[in-house]
């Protein structure tokens, strides 16, 4: 993927103006005003999300369950719901909160608090995230609504299991899950989630590699 950060654009912002770059684990140096794809590493995204806490961190158990888990959680549920997605988006889903291993996993609540400049942040910095992979810049809107409707099974799950909802409480906020297996919602430790999701990244760009290849 490219650890170097010897290739890190130049800042575009004047000198002696506030400081806009978080240096990353790979040398990179991320504009978080301007993000460009060529400063975005896998291996930070999974550091980063595999140490973010869900819910706060207001969940029980060892250790908190992080952003990384439930993304790929999410992708899981994707595939269950609608077994014929593209291998592209699966990595999409995968991807779906990447942004959040620079800015964190903030509340719904808050975001809306925080209003559309956060909102327009996240998503520049998700665009660079899915160009450097591969992807078109922006999700769908059915990919989108599968996305999200992934995203409240996982949610549901959560909330019952690890974060104190009683099922009435939760089936208001997040709907019914899926028919099947509960998900194992053990909470991983920060390597062990940061493998599990590299390991189901890999697993995708695999295959969208190969499915690339032989169209």
């Amino acid at each position: 993927m490219g650890k170097s950060g010897s290739n890190t654009r130049k800042s575009s912002h004047p000198p002696g103006s506030a400081r806009a770059w978080q240096r990353m684990l790979s040398g990179r140096r991320l504009d978080l005003l301007d993000p460009s794809p060529l400063d975005i590493e896998i291996e930070d995204i999974s550091h980063g999300l595999a140490r973010v806490a869900r819910w706060n961190g207001q969940t029980k158990g060892e250790h908190a369950f992080s952003v990384a888990q439930h993304s790929v959680l999410v992708e899981v549920f994707v595939e269950r719901l609608w077994p014929t997605t593209s291998a592209a988006d699966r990595l999409g889903a995968l991807l779906h909160d990447a942004p959040e291993y620079v800015i964190g996993d903030m509340i719904s609540p808050f975001k809306t608090a925080l209003g559309v400049d956060y909102r327009q942040f996240e998503a520049r910095l998700e665009a660079a995230i899915r160009l450097r992979f591969g992807l078109t810049p922006h999700m769908g809107d059915e990919m989108k609504a599968r996305v999200k409707q992934a995203d409240q099974c996982s949610a549901f799950y959560e909330a019952t299991r690890l974060a104190g909802f009683d099922i009435d409480e939760a089936l208001d906020f997040f709907g019914a899950p899926p028919p099947g297996p509960a998900p194992d919602m053990t909470p991983l430790s920060p390597t062990d989630a940061q493998v599990l999701f590299l390991r189901r990244f890999e697993d995708l760009i695999a295959e969208v590699d190969a499915g690339r290849a032989k169209g």
